[in-house]
């Protein structure tokens, strides 16, 4: 019992460690998972899954797995087809049933498996999977379509490769006892439409159920969590592996019927499915055998190269064939298919069922299985950032500014860091006072922010800061809180200081942080604008610091935020000064005046101009 429980420490430490260590290096984390289960497991002996958990193992990672499926398809709003659509719709009715002929092809003539076990292994790799791609999505900042396309094939293409597999299996298993295809075929796809419409029926159920009051706000995520797996097992009581498509076809139906009050546990489902697929991954590795790898023939690796250069390929494009994905994307998405562990679940689930059978082969499906994961997380884990960017669709400006509350003041600002080559974007819900920032040439977003709709109609991806500036204090803390979550608690500011022991204050809690040093409000910008404050922006050098920045300002002058040459916006505020280094710009609200600086002197480095 104190073995297995340290070995669960040492689990969630190395996935969470090997995701932090991702975030601080831009390394890929699947692949970084990956190695750190592959060290821990078979090349020191640290973990050994089937010791630690023994039957208990395969159950765990398919509840988990569930929970990943589930989770995936909370975040498929329907509304996102308008523009990915037409190539999710092609690469699952069409790319399927293409991927499952050609890979078959590829089993029986490269890898050299008996047709049986070729059929069946081609069905399963027809799957990509949310525990990769999403990884993978969040480590390369891709182009709104193709990562919604990615994102859609891998969730709702799970499931079907399972069913593939299924069909596949019992299909064999029948054919010795003289059954026909018609035999087989419809009742599994009823099973499956039977599975589908459990889904859609406990979606519902839990969609009436919550805004009603019947489960009480602290329930409401257990409950949420047992509904799931209690929808899945009573699935693959049905059918084996149908409660995969159970759970999405949840998800999704979830997503798309609009409960309010599944927005509070938006951000526990997300920390939810990353532990799932930190400790899933680490499972994985560990779960290797290095003498499995050992039966690794030549024709197997040729069978991989075929996988990655020729059956995802055509699979794609075949698909995609006069669709409206221009051919940038398609050459992306014809790349991107890492596998995950669906994959090796299914595979090894199968593997044992077809040796019973009478396949002797049916155990290299395992090791096989583990090749292709491993080949296909290193390859397109280290190559997606340099696809992406050769072919177009990476999303590489700087992060940008999302300014709410249109005014004067943050027009002159959001004006100033467009020209510095920010993206800047200023939401309200008036058109009249958004009229400033249209006639200086500001992108706008006519609107409530806070509305749900927002995140479909407004691609939200380029804004790493926000700032919430309008005259309702209250407004500006619940933007923030609404945010802070998705943007980061360090990344939302508002005006307005944070009284200490004033009861009537608003909570710091909630708050976003207080732009400027001394928590100017509303009224006090507003006064100074008519005073003709203006912005003024001063490039630090070596020879040109801070202090001698402050020297050329008046005394008055406040000091905004920090510009970094990498691109980052980090702002002065109540709690945090952020220390400025050469090769920063630092962005001022000074008073209209300013002394002379004299030319040739180091203060005539700086960048001094003023903008109203």
């Amino acid at each position: 019992m104190e073995k297995a429980t340290i070995i669960i420490a040492l689990v969630g430490v190395l996935g969470i460690g090997a995701q932090w260590i991702a975030w601080r290096t831009g390394w890929p984390a699947i692949v970084l998972m990956l190695a750190a289960g592959f060290v821990a497991g078979p090349l020191t002996g640290l973990i050994d899954p089937e010791e630690t958990f023994g039957s208990l193992l395969e159950p765990m990672v398919s509840i988990g797995v569930a929970l990943i499926l589930f989770e995936g398809g909370l975040s498929l709003d329907l509304r996102e087809l308008r523009h990915a659509g037409d190539g999710v719709k092609r690469l699952v009715f069409i790319g399927v049933p293409v991927g499952w002929f050609l890979g078959a092809l590829s089993c029986y003539y490269i890898a050299g498996l008996v047709w049986p076990i070729a059929i069946l292994f081609a069905g399963i790799l027809v799957v990509t999977g949310p525990t990769v791609v999403l990884p993978l999505l969040r480590q390369a900042n891709i182009a709104q379509r193709p990562a919604a396309i990615l994102k859609w094939e891998a969730i709702v293409n799970d499931p079907f490769g399972a069913l593939c597999a299924v069909i596949a299996y019992e299909y064999f298993r029948r054919a010795s006892e003289g059954a026909t295809m018609l035999e087989v075929v419809p009742p599994m796809l009823m099973a499956a439409t039977l599975a589908s419409a459990m889904g859609f029926a406990v979606a519902w159920a839990i969609a009436w159920c919550f805004p009603r009051g019947f489960v009480p706000e602290f329930l409401k995520v257990p409950v949420l969590l047992v509904a799931v797996i209690g929808a899945f097992v009573l699935a693959n009581q049905i059918e084996h592996e149908a409660g995969l498509l159970t759970v999405t076809v949840m998800g999704i139906a979830l997503a798309n019927m609009k409960v309010a009050s599944l927005r509070s546990i938006h951000p526990f489902k997300q920390h939810i499915a990353l532990l799932l697929v930190s400790g899933i991954f680490i499972l994985l590795s560990a779960s290797l055998d290095l003498a499995a790898f050992r039966q690794f023939e030549w024709r197997f690796g040729m069978f991989l190269l075929a996988l990655i250069f020729l059956v995802r390929p055509a699979t794609v494009l075949i698909s995609l064939l006069r669709s409206s994905v221009p051919w940038n994307e398609r050459l992306f998405l014809a790349w991107i298919a890492p596998r995950g562990i669906v994959l090796v679940a299914v595979a090894g689930l199968f593997a044992l069922r077809l040796q019973e059978l009478g396949y002797e082969n049916a155990t290299l499906l395992i090791s096989l299985s583990f090749a292709v994961v491993v080949v296909t997380i290193v390859a397109h884990g280290f190559t997606v950032d340099l696809v992406a960017r050769l072919l177009g669709i990476r999303q590489d400006a700087p992060p940008g500014l999302l300014i709410v509350g249109s005014s004067e003041w943050s027009v002159a600002l959001g004006k100033l860091l467009q020209e510095l080559g920010r993206p800047v974007l200023v939401a309200d819900t008036s058109w009249q006072r958004l009229a400033v920032a249209r006639r200086d040439g500001l992108p706008v977003y006519h609107g409530e922010i806070l509305n749900e709709a927002t995140e479909h109609t407004l691609d939200l991806t380029p804004y790493h800061v926000l700032v919430a500036v309008t005259d309702n204090e209250a407004y500006n803390t619940l933007v923030c809180s609404e945010f802070a979550p998705e943007i980061g608690t360090d990344s939302v500011y508002q005006l307005g200081e944070v009284p200490d022991g004033d009861w009537r204050a608003l909570p710091a809690s909630l708050r976003g942080r207080a732009l400027f040093a001394n928590g100017l409000g509303v009224e006090d910008l507003r006064r100074r604008q008519k005073e003709g404050w203006v912005f003024r922006k001063t490039r630090l050098s070596e020879q040109f610091d801070f202090e001698d920045a402050q020297d050329t300002l008046p005394p008055a002058a406040e000091m905004l935020l920090i510009l970094r040459p990498g691109g980052q916006l980090r702002f002065f505020t109540h709690a945090a000064t952020p220390k400025p280094t050469a090769g920063d710009i630092v962005i001022s609200y000074s008073p209209p005046r300013i002394g002379a600086v004299e030319p040739g002197t180091p203060q005539g480095q700086a960048i001094e101009e003023g903008t109203r």
